[in-house]
């Protein structure tokens, strides 16, 4: 087979085709929108580069505009899956501006040819950009292997960028800019280029969305799934830490254990539905009162734990008073009838090292404010030094 530029361009255009029916197979059906979007974007460059070649024979200017909003439109799909894997990412506006325009003067300039051309890849090379800038600077930490698979798409974008511009600088101010049937070096190089480019970032993608996927399941271990709230596990993880933290700095830390009041009772009369109800406006509820730097947790059943750090005994008594006010007004609208609780308050002491004696000594609280008539919170006696 000839290595010429139409041949190479097939070449890419199979081979999207065949990585945008792959993806879902691989991927499988339960995806995040990241990884839709990533798949809807290898099928349109598909569709864009197919369209561009068969443009060579037929309905020139049809199919030409219609490569060039898919190609568009892809990129933008693009920078959507790296907003969702990686955070907000800057020049959303300006981005989505450049997709519109990019077909929209395509079409209206057709029949200028420098102006078409540079139009099309100028503005494709600016669009490139802006999503190779939105692999850097992730919202949260990141590992080396999000490091490597960024740092790998961000170089195949900005290699495609770099040739889709010498194509622009090649059709709007010479006259040498190739038609399929006579290659040009930049376009050869460019094919070849974005062929490589295509692989590289398909292995780009699968790593990101692989690591999407051990987040989700690591969220999953340590989130309890009806209320959000970080489950036993996660919240005697994140509590270790932090009674080490305040431990070694000197700081307050006060520990609370919260049960719903009469839940047994809720789920016999009124339905497990309507129990789950209770769970869920509570733990949302406790999200909402509690601060920065705090940690809420459903330790099991209707029982609740709360760590507030750089707080003694006077905020873990304020933020009890919150919650209750709280509870009081949305579970008699939302529910249908007033729902309680019963806590028990421990403050950090010196001879707690861990999590646990401090959790016991306010679940003895929480013991004695359920046995002396729920609905109170009882803070445990200050432990002996």
């Amino acid at each position: 087979m000839k290595l010429d530029f139409l041949t190479l361009m097939a070449v890419m255009a199979t081979n999207l085709f065949a990585i945008a029916a792959a993806l879902p197979l691989v991927m499988g059906r339960s995806v995040s929108q990241a990884a839709r979007n990533v798949q809807a974007s290898m099928l349109l460059q598909g569709v864009a580069w197919a369209a561009i070649i068969a443009s060579s024979s037929v309905w020139d200017q049809a199919l030409s505009t219609l490569s060039m909003a898919c190609n568009a439109w892809a990129q933008w799909l693009l920078y959507r899956a790296l907003r969702e894997w990686l955070g907000a990412r800057p020049f959303k506006r300006t981005l989505l501006a450049l997709v519109c325009l990019m077909p929209l003067g395509y079409a209206l300039g057709f029949g200028h040819y420098a102006f078409r051309v540079g139009w099309a890849n100028f503005l494709m090379a600016a669009i490139l950009v802006i999503v190779a800038r939105a692999t850097m600077y992730p919202a949260t930490p990141s590992t080396p292997a999000d490091t490597r698979w960024r740092r790998t798409l961000m170089l195949c974008l900005l290699t495609s960028a770099g040739f889709t511009l010498a194509r622009g600088v090649l059709g709007a101010f010479t006259d040498q800019y190739p038609s399929f049937r006579t290659p040009h070096p930049v376009n050869l190089a460019a094919a070849l280029a974005t062929n490589v480019s295509l692989v590289l970032g398909t292995v780009a993608v699968l790593v990101a969305w692989h690591a999407e996927a051990e987040r989700k399941l690591h969220r999953l271990a340590m989130t309890d799934g009806l209320t959000g709230l970080a489950n036993r596990r996660s919240f005697a993880d994140q509590g270790a830490a932090m009674i080490s933290h305040a431990q070694r700095h000197g700081l307050p830390l006060t520990a609370l254990m919260l049960d719903i009041d009469y839940f047994k009772q809720i789920n016999d009369t009124m339905g497990h539905e309507t129990g789950d109800r209770a769970l869920q406006l509570f733990g949302r509820l406790l999200q909402e009162c509690h601060r920065s730097g705090d940690m809420v947790g459903r330790l099991g059943g209707e029982e609740f734990g709360v760590l507030l750090l750089h707080n003694s005994a006077p905020a873990g008594t304020s933020f009890d008073r919150r919650l209750r006010m709280r509870l009081a007004e949305a579970s008699l609208s939302e529910l249908g009838f007033t729902l309680d609780y019963s806590a028990g308050m421990a403050v950090l002491g010196p001879q707690d090292h861990d999590l646990a004696p401090l959790m016991a000594r306010a679940d003895a609280a929480l013991y004695a404010a359920k046995t002396s008539g729920r609905g109170r919170l009882v803070a445990a006696p200050a432990p002996e030094v």
